[in-house]
């Protein structure tokens, strides 16, 4: 395949094959694509695009905003940027929980968002996603163009820009793996020695040798070896039509929303339910069901488990009642229960609160055995501190495993295929002032559940590390991860050495960097 393709000669040919959602370019003559457009301070355009930020806490100031609409006007940003000595920044969904496009140092941020595309591309035979379509855009168009989706997560607005580079993982990944698991081929603005920009695609053949650059986009983080402005999707070994070439979803999810009022839930219950939680699901670990359990802040008023799995089978609505059942016995109170069946694409592209612009601070863990009992103590503990300023903490569990497990650790550059749960720690607030009392319980909770391996989650036999999309800058500062463990260990563990020298070979200027970007070696 040539090293670059015009949109119009690429999305010409998905048209031509039966493609759908792609209108915008089918149109007869030659449409012109989106941008370049460049935004600078004091237009009315720069504050909409320097707080689109999800974290409230972090607003960029960059010197310009670079919007792009073709894999050329990337390369003619970055090769701009570059000239000036500048420090580039890249965003597609603005969904990351650090600092990565909104560092103070940024000073050239180049937004992918109108970058959204997607069709099927016969000649390398997989459906191709531009960087800036978000989750919800990707399933949709792939599920009513095709019948088949992919394995991705579960919050429609994040951008698949960054979530495929980290690794990301959603609802039907026990089922179908991780959504790198099924990623054919990238396609990346590069620097060279030389600081000139050029574009590569890089893909899951052994013999590419761009082999190298495709691996490190498996898991390996974004904001760290150039700009992704496309992806290519085949499941491994599929052929055929292109509606056989990814995963197929259920026609409908059978969902159950379920909640304990914290009046009615004693520490006693509040252990008994999480270890219904984590023994249940120890004992099915390729249960065809997705299960997240969140561990609200008394403030809140509830405990909440959410649960699906596909409708089409008959047994389903037996099947979550029981789980649910399974899940409270012995609790000593009675949840509420809403439980429905409906459409699987309705279910999953559905729009919530978010929130966006709250300031937050998040920390993962993710686990290769339950937590212990003073773990637990420890949780109930932070969960019952404090008062209603806390209506937006807690901590969070859910199911990993299934498929994702069954590939090896080294086979994508995202290590935690031997974690068995995933974990996540959470505060959510409005007002600066509270930024120190927010910041304290946290991190201390965090330290406290993981004493016994530094206040961190070291990889070990309890710990698989930490989840790259779940970026915590606290992990790479000496005072706050007190481990001993370097924060690149958490993130990537035996891995970070290939991610070395991919960085090394494909970004040896260190052109795209951030706080707990990969170092070159």
């Amino acid at each position: 395949m040539r090293e670059r393709m015009t949109r119009r000669g690429l999305f010409g040919l998905t048209a031509a094959a039966g493609g759908a959602g792609l209108a915008r370019w089918d149109a007869p003559g030659d449409a012109v694509p989106f941008g370049p457009v460049t935004v600078p301070p004091g237009d009315p355009r720069y504050e909409e695009l320097t707080t689109r930020a999800y974290n409230g806490r972090y607003t960029g100031q960059p010197a310009r905003v670079r919007l792009v609409g073709t894999p050329e006007q990337v390369a003619d940003a970055v090769g701009e940027a570059v000239r000036d000595g500048l420090r580039i920044g890249v965003r597609s969904g603005g969904h990351g929980f650090a600092d990565v496009p909104d560092h103070p140092d940024v000073r050239v941020l180049i937004d992918v968002s109108q970058m959204n595309a997607i069709g099927y591309d016969p000649e390398r035979k997989a459906f191709v996603v531009e960087s800036g379509a978000t989750l919800g855009q990707v399933y949709r168009t792939l599920f009513l163009g095709w019948g088949v989706t992919l394995p991705g997560g579960t919050c429609p607005d994040v951008g698949i820009g960054g979530h495929v580079a980290g690794g990301g993982y959603g609802a039907l990944s026990h089922r179908y793996g991780a959504i790198v698991d099924h990623l054919e081929a990238v396609e990346v603005v590069v620097v060279g020695a030389s600081g000139r920009p050029r574009t590569v695609i890089a893909s899951r053949d052994p013999g590419d040798p761009n082999h190298d650059l495709w691996w490190a986009h498996t898991g390996g983080g974004g904001g760290t070896f150039g700009v992704v402005t496309r992806y290519w999707f085949r499941s491994p070994g599929a052929r055929g039509a292109p509606a056989t070439l990814l995963p197929k979803p259920p026609a409908s999810l059978r969902q159950a929303m379920v909640a304990w009022r914290w009046d009615d839930v004693d520490e006693v219950g509040f252990a008994r339910l999480l270890t219904n939680y984590t023994d249940w699901h120890a004992a099915r670990p390729d249960a065809d069901l997705h299960a997240g359990l969140s561990l609200l802040h008394r403030a809140t008023g509830e405990i909440r488990l959410d649960v699906q799995t596909s409708g089409d089978d008959p047994g389903a609505v037996a099947f979550v009642d029981d789980y649910v059942a399974a899940i409270g016995a012995g609790v000593g109170a009675e949840p509420a229960v809403q439980a429905f069946t409906w459409p699987w694409l309705r279910a999953t592209t559905s729009s919530y609160p978010g929130l966006s612009r709250y300031r937050m601070k998040s920390k993962s863990a993710m686990l290769r055995r339950p937590w212990t009992a003073g773990q637990i103590a420890t949780i109930h503990r932070f969960l019952q501190r404090g008062g209603p300023e806390f209506y937006g903490a807690g901590a969070y569990l859910s199911k990993f495993g299934g498929r994702i497990g069954r590939v090896p650790a080294d086979a994508t550059a995202m290590p935690h295929r031997d974690a068995r749960l995933s974990s996540f720690f959470e505060t959510a607030w409005l007002d600066e002032a509270e930024d120190a009392t927010q910041l304290a319980w946290v991190r201390d909770l965090y330290r406290e559940v993981h004493a016994d391996s530094g206040g961190a989650p070291v990889p070990g036999e309890a710990y698989s590390g930490a989840f790259a999309n779940y970026l915590d800058t606290d992990l790479a500062d000496e005072a706050l991860n007190t481990s001993g463990t370097p924060w690149h260990e958490f993130y990537y563990r035996d891995n970070y050495p290939r991610l070395q020298r991919v960085k090394a070979r494909w970004d040896p200027r260190d052109v795209f960097r951030h706080r707990m970007s990969v170092r070159p070696a």
